[in-house]
């Protein structure tokens, strides 16, 4: 069995045997063995890296068998410098989510701790699919855990979240899927993506596929106007469902544009590159605006992870390398920052029950240590420089701004908005005298908070001090994804 392989199966597989134990009164043995298969899962992505090739643009560890004969489907994986990162934020993400969900989950543990592993594998096997049908499988089956985890530990209005959640993007799904169909019939009964790549379309069919394929990622991405299901689920979730959906989730429709529109319609994605870019400044500016009057700090932050995603999706859409690149990096240190951000709601929610920025202020008082992780955090998710969250929107402005110079103005505002929204929320919350007695009982966090924190503050600050290694695995597979955008493929 291959790495790529192992990273995808080795949480799967634990995930089963968690939910085969059952009890809550097990539920001790059930924290520890999760934790030691998601602390495995990591372990057999970590060689990803370090053998990966870095000048190389082609696919590595590839693992190819035949799965469904009749319909020449494979079970075919690889990684490039375009999905390395993204498997290895995954894995990363789930060690984070056992941990944080540790004391926090009582009912169910078992449950919770294995539809997390399960939907971990699942996900590393969306980035690592390699054949559209075996992507369109795993990028169905991330749904069934994620509803569950909404609809079981969510807060009380988590049955409607999580239909909502459901509906929306098996929806755009659908029409995904009638769009695999077709390019399957015209490439002669092929589900291999390179075969994709070379497959000549006519312009009607390539917008027809472009509008099929931007139903299923737009919702998941979320673009604007179809993003209204994520602040429902995120309320409404558990912390640890808001941090995997944050952090990982809404990258599925952003790796899903990289890996289908761009290349198999090159021309229609030129064609339409100005609703994408008009659609993702929307996100920027005015949920950036929407996020600003929230009185919820978990709607606050899923308003802002809408804002920042529009960065990702603008920068795919001005198809230069710095755009492209800065599109990728926006999406890993998002994925940081934004689980960052549920997790120290989720610390907050944990003592006082309550996700108001009313019922807050002053929290640095009795939460001293605390209040520095979420000071780091907020200036993050505002674009602070030296931070993760500076280094991806500050390449896609750049190259906006070569691009247009009005476009790169409007996607700059973006700076301005999330240091407002950010910004207030921790003045509102944090700073002051105590706001009421809830606060002046709180006790500052404890190991495992500060395990979590501490994690989770040294990869936003490595990213936003020191990006050339994420950089610089992306670069190769960038320069070819923008090759085969560039050829026209009108038949």
């Amino acid at each position: 069995m291959g790495l790529l392989s192992l990273a995808i199966w080795t949480p799967i597989v634990v995930g089963v045997v968690l939910l085969a134990l059952g009890r809550d009164e097990q539920a001790g043995m059930v924290r520890w063995i999760a934790l030691a298969g998601a602390l495995a899962g990591l372990a057999v992505t970590v060689p990803l890296y370090t053998g990966f090739e870095v000048g190389s643009a082609a696919m590595q560890f590839v693992e190819k068998s035949l799965w469904i004969e009749r319909f020449n489907v494979n079970y075919h994986l690889g990684v490039d410098g375009i999905s390395l990162w993204l498997v290895l934020l995954t894995a990363f993400t789930t060690v984070i989510v056992v941990i944080a969900g540790w004391e926090v989950i009582t009912e169910r543990v078992n449950q919770y701790m294995g539809a997390f592993l399960i939907l971990s594998g699942f996900m590393i096997g969306v980035f690592a699919a390699q054949d559209a049908m075996l992507f369109y499988v795993f990028f169905e089956a991330t749904l069934i855990p994620m509803y569950l985890i909404i609809g079981i530990w969510g807060g009380p209005n988590r049955i409607y979240a999580a239909f909502k959640f459901f509906l929306y993007t098996l929806l755009g799904s659908l029409l995904m899927l009638v769009a695999l169909i077709y390019l399957y019939v015209q490439s002669g009964g092929s589900f291999a993506f390179t075969d994709w790549y070379a497959l000549p379309l006519g312009g009607t069919a390539q917008t027809l596929l472009f509008f099929a394929f931007f139903a299923a990622f737009a919702v998941k991405v979320p673009m604007w106007p179809v993003h209204t299901w994520l602040p429902d689920a995120h309320v409404e979730a558990p912390t640890g469902g808001s941090a995997v959906l944050a952090a990982i989730m809404l990258k599925l429709g952003a790796y899903g544009f990289l890996r289908f529109s761009l290349p198999i319609l090159p021309d229609a994605s030129h064609e339409w590159a100005w609703l994408m870019i008009a659609l993702s400044l929307i996100a920027v500016i005015y949920v950036g605006l929407v996020a600003m009057v929230q009185q919820d700090m978990k709607k606050l932050v899923a308003y802002s992870s809408v804002a920042h995603m529009g960065f990702v999706t603008l920068g795919f859409f001005i198809f230069s390398d710095l755009g492209l690149s800065g599109g990728l990096v926006q999406m890993v240190s998002h994925g940081f920052v934004s689980a960052a951000m549920f997790l120290a709601i989720g610390v907050l929610y944990d003592r006082v029950h309550s996700r108001e920025i009313a019922d807050y202020g002053g929290v640095i008082n009795t939460m001293p240590r605390f209040a520095a992780f979420a000071l780091l955090f907020t200036m993050a998710n505002a674009g602070l420089p030296g931070t993760a969250g500076f280094v991806g929107e500050w390449m896609v402005i750049i190259a906006a701004v070569k691009a247009n110079f009005w476009i790169g103005l409007l996607a700059a505002t973006a700076l301005i908005f999330g240091a407002a929204y950010s910004l207030w929320m921790f003045k509102r919350v944090y700073l002051g005298e105590p706001g009421n007695d809830h606060v002046r009982a709180l006790n500052d966090i404890n190991a495992r908070e500060f395990l979590v924190m501490a994690l989770l503050a040294i990869a936003v600050l490595a990213m936003g001090v020191y990006p050339k290694p994420f950089t610089d695995v992306m670069d190769p597979a960038v320069a070819e994804l923008l090759r085969h955008v560039a050829n026209s493929k009108l038949n």
